[in-house]
């Protein structure tokens, strides 16, 4: 199954992470099929690129608990399911 995570990356309590889509049996910080985005907790910044992760999630990927509060935030479910209104 692929899943949407997150990968650390960052200096020591200097942390911030990419989006990315990885096989989930895949470690960490392994080589991901794609990044979809960032995100810095320090700063609450957020970059997505929203048609790829809308484009992954069609193809069945599955987000993490933490990556679906950051596209809840973004409203990227919004526009799947419209995406999945206009595909119909």
């Amino acid at each position: 199954m692929i899943k949407l995570r997150l990968k650390r990356f960052g200096k020591k309590r200097e942390v911030s992470y990419r989006i990315v889509a990885m096989p989930s049996e895949a470690r960490r910080d392994g080589r991901p099929l794609a990044e979809l985005g960032y995100y810095n907790p320090r700063t609450d910044e957020t970059r997505l690129e929203v048609p790829e992760i809308v484009s992954w999630l069609q193809k069945g990927a599955q987000p993490t608990p933490t990556v679906r509060s950051i596209l809840q935030k973004a409203s990227v479910f919004d526009q799947l399911n419209s995406a999945q209104t206009e595909a119909k």
